[in-house]
C-alpha cells in the first residue's frame, strides 16, 4: 500500500499543505490564506485561531484534492515562520492576545532598555543573535507589559508562550503536548544555543519565566499525534517541526559544512551550515541552530535582508515602471550594458552585514541615458549584490571557501538576476524545479524518521537548473565597486 507524508507550512501569508508521495514527489498542495491585522502604528498581527482553522481547512482540502485515503497518511511535518511569537491560556486553549508577527517591532523600547542597561552582549554571547524587537522575546515581553489578561494568566501559573509550531502542535495534540524544535527555539532569543536550554538570565531580562516555555525538542522527533480534529479516524505522528528557513536548508540537502542557500521573497534570509560546533560573527551576521536530529546539533550563519522581493513591488506598484515582477528579467536585459547606476534599496535602513537603521534608500550613478531598464536593472542587481555582501562575510569568517549557491523562492524564477547572482559570486547557483523547499525539508525529515525515505538519496529526487557564472573577473572587480561605493554614500550620514 502506498504511503504518504503530509507537511504543513505555515507561513507569514498563509498556511500550505503539501502532499508527498513514498518516493518524496510533491503530488498536491493547497493553500488558505490568513488576515494580515496592521495598525495606524505598521504593528502586524495574526488571528492565532484563524491559523489553526485553517491548518485543519487545509489538510481536509489537499487529501480531497488528491483523491487519496486518509489510512495511506503516514506523518505529518511542519514548518512555520519564525519568530512570530503568541501567548496562551494552557487550561482553556484560547490565545490572551493575537500573535505578533515577526515584521512587528514594537518591542523597541524593551530591547533599547535591556541594551541601555548593558545587557546586549550577554544576549549575543547566550543566543548568537543581537538584540532586536525582529526575534520573539521582546514580542511575548511586550504582550506580558501591555495585555491584562496576559498578566493575570501568568500570575494563575497557565500561561504558555511560544512560535507558531509550538501552538499548532498544542492545539494539534488537543493540548497533550506543549514542545518546539531547536531551530525555532533558537530564533526566541531566548535560548542558549551552547548549553542548549532556556537561558534563565536572558529570560528573565525579558520578564519571561522559563516554565511558560516549551520543551526542545529534536527537529525530526516525536511531537505528538493528531486526528485533525477527528477529520482522520486515526491519528499520526507530527514527526518534524523546522523553522521555515531551516527547512528550506534541510530540503535544499545542505547537510554539510560549508553547504548554503538563500531564499528569496519579500525580504531574503542567506543560511549556512558551519557544522557542530558554533562560530560567533562580529561582521553583522547572526549565529543559530540549523537542527537537532538523532541528538546532533547542527549550527548556521545567518544573514537577513529587508528589501530584496519587496523592491520589486516597489518597481511595479509604486514607480509603475513595468507591468509584474515578471517582466523584470526581461526588462533588465533590455538595458544599457555600460550603464552605471545602482540601487540601495534601505527604505527602512540595511540589515545584515551593515545594520545601519538610520540608512537611506538611493538610486546613484544615473547618466543622461538613464531609462526605464537601467533602473529595473539596477533594482534586479541590487537583490544580487546584497546576498553576495552577507555570503562574502560568511565566508570570511567561517573560513569556508564556499562552491556553490542553493536558491529557492518565487524570485528565483528570474533569469537575469539568477545570471547575475551567479555571475557577482563567481560560483554556480542552483535552481531547484521545486519552489515549496520548506514544506519538502519538513516533509523530508517526518519521511527520513518515519523510515519511508533513505536520507542519502531522497534530496536527489528534486532536479535542479545551474546557473553558472560568465563575466570576466575585471567586469565584476568594477561592478562591486560601484556597489561598494553606493554603499558608502548611504552609510556616510
Amino acid at each position: 500500500m502506498s504511503k504518504y507524508v503530509l507537511a504543513v507550512d505555515q507561513s507569514t501569508s498563509g498556511t500550505k499543505a503539501l502532499l508527498f508521495s513514498h518516493e518524496g514527489d510533491l503530488i498536491c498542495r493547497c493553500d488558505r490564506p490568513h488576515k494580515q491585522i496592521i495598525n495606524d502604528k505598521g504593528w502586524v498581527e495574526h488571528n492565532p485561531m484563524e491559523i489553526y482553522q485553517n491548518t485543519l481547512g487545509v489538510v481536509k482540502d489537499v487529501v480531497e484534492k488528491a483523491g487519496i485515503s486518509k489510512e495511506d497518511i503516514a506523518g505529518l511535518g511542519i514548518s512555520n515562520q519564525r519568530e512570530t511569537a503568541m501567548a496562551w491560556d494552557k487550561q482553556s486553549g484560547n490565545p490572551v492576545f493575537n500573535a505578533i508577527v515577526w515584521q512587528c517591532a514594537r518591542g523597541e523600547a524593551i530591547c533599547n532598555k535591556i541594551a541601555a542597561e548593558g545587557n546586549a552582549d550577554l544576549i549575543k554571547a547566550a543566543t548568537g543573535l543581537h538584540i532586536s524587537p525582529y526575534f520573539s522575546a521582546a514580542k511575548l515581553s511586550w504582550i506580558l507589559q501591555n495585555i491584562p489578561l496576559a498578566a493575570e494568566t501568568a500570575a494563575q501559573g497557565n500561561l504558555y508562550c511560544g512560535t507558531m509550531d509550538s501552538w499548532l502542535i498544542y492545539k494539534l495534540t488537543h493540548g497533550k503536548c506543549f514542545k518546539t524544535d531547536y531551530s525555532n527555539a533558537s530564533r526566541t532569543q531566548m535560548f542558549n544555543i551552547t548549553n542548549l536550554k532556556w537561558d534563565e538570565k536572558v529570560c528573565a531580562l525579558f520578564g519571561i519565566k522559563t516554565d511558560m516555555l516549551p520543551q526542545v525538542c529534536d527537529s525530526n522527533s516525536l511531537f505528538g499525534e493528531t486526528d485533525f480534529e477527528g477529520y482522520f479516524d486515526k491519528p499520526i505522528p507530527i514527526h518534524s517541526v523546522l523553522g521555515d528557513s531551516h527547512g528550506a536548508l534541510f530540503g535544499q540537502g545542505c547537510l554539510e559544512r560549508g553547504m548554503i542557500k538563500t531564499t528569496y521573497g519579500t525580504g531574503s534570509s542567506v543560511m549556512m551550515n558551519i557544522g557542530k560546533t558554533p562560530a560567533f560573527s562580529k561582521s553583522g551576521v547572526v549565529t543559530s541552530i540549523a537542527w537537532s536530529m538523532d541528538g546532533q546539533v547542527e549550527y548556521v550563519l545567518e544573514g537577513n535582508i529587508n528589501y530584496t522581493g519587496a523592491v520589486m513591488k516597489w518597481i511595479v506598484e509604486d514607480l509603475e515602471l513595468i507591468p509584474s515582477a515578471k517582466d523584470a528579467s526581461k526588462v533588465a536585459a533590455s538595458a544599457s550594458k555600460t550603464d552605471e547606476t545602482y540601487m540601495v534599496p534601505a527604505f527602512t535602513g540595511l540589515g545584515a552585514p551593515y545594520w545601519d537603521s538610520k540608512a537611506k534608500a538611493i538610486i546613484c550613478g544615473m547618466g543622461r541615458n538613464t531609462g526605464k531598464a537601467e533602473i529595473v536593472k539596477a533594482a534586479e542587481e541590487c537583490i544580487a549584490y546584497q546576498i553576495a555582501d552577507i555570503i562574502t562575510v560568511m565566508s570570511r569568517e567561517s573560513g569556508i571557501d564556499i562552491k556553490t549557491l542553493r536558491v529557492d523562492g518565487g524570485p528565483t524564477k528570474d533569469a537575469f538576476l539568477m545570471q547575475f547572482q551567479s555571475d557577482i559570486l563567481s560560483i554556480p547557483v542552483m535552481v531547484p524545479a521545486i519552489e515549496e523547499l520548506s514544506g519538502v525539508g519538513a516533509a523530508y525529515a517526518a519521511g527520513i524518521a518515519l523510515n519511508l525515505y533513505d536520507k542519502k538519496t531522497i534530496f536527489d529526487r528534486i532536479s535542479k537548473k545551474t546557473f553558472q557564472p560568465v563575466m570576466s573577473a575585471e567586469e565584476k572587480e568594477k561592478r562591486v565597486q560601484g556597489w561598494k561605493k553606493a554603499i558608502s554614500l548611504v552609510l556616510d550620514h
